[in-house]
């Protein structure tokens, strides 16, 4: 079965969000003309509490974007983003959700982040995705949504190792970092995803 994962095309990450990526906005058009390629549709959302630990806010005497550790993992400190029930962790009004058969929220537990749709960062929790993608016969994941080099990269690494066959529509997705991307396009590659854009599928 052929899947579309979108990853967090929430507020907070778009132009004026707490933690925008540039041009973000760009993808929604092109997110809602490839739904009807797919036969199954899933989307990820942050979903963060107030007192979560990857926010700069709840540590004494840091700034956002400095580095800890946290849980064992090396943690940079976000502006606080994709609060529980707040405007921020909503996905775009214009994003057409219709088809959606899932919404997997993750980075709910305040003591570690989880970019992954599939586990947190310490890979100690599953968020369940894998599993309902193997009820349903999923085969082929084409991912795209916020931000590629950050929780597409993330997701597509698990699913990598969970023996699915991975892609990346790269129209379909922005990087909040262009240089991280590079990186992580080649050691994607290297791992077998694949790239393509809209116009390929």
């Amino acid at each position: 079965m052929k899947t579309l994962i979108l990853i967090d095309i929430q507020y907070d990450f778009l132009p004026g969000g707490a933690l925008e990526v540039k041009e973000g906005d760009q993808i929604i058009p092109v997110v809602n003309k490839i739904i009807k390629e797919f036969d199954l549709f899933v989307a990820t959302q942050d979903w963060h509490p107030k007192d979560h630990k990857s926010f700069a806010s709840n540590h004494s005497g840091k700034k956002e974007f400095d580095k800890i550790i946290l849980r064992d993992q090396d943690q940079i400190l976000w502006p606080d983003h994709c609060i529980q029930n707040s405007k921020g962790a909503e996905f775009h009004k214009d994003l057409d959700l219709t088809n959606v058969e899932a919404i997997i929220r993750k980075g709910m537990d305040t003591e570690i982040d989880s970019y992954s749709g599939f586990y947190d960062n310490g890979h100690l929790k599953s968020t369940g995705l894998a599993g309902f993608l193997r009820e349903r016969d999923a085969v082929e994941l084409y991912f795209c949504g916020l931000a590629a080099d950050i929780c597409v990269y993330f997701s597509i690494k698990d699913a990598l190792k969970e023996g699915f066959k991975c892609y990346m529509i790269e129209d379909a997705t922005k990087p909040w970092n262009p240089d991280d991307y590079n990186k992580v396009k080649s050691e994607l590659k290297e791992k077998g995803c694949g790239f393509l854009l809209s116009e390929d599928l």
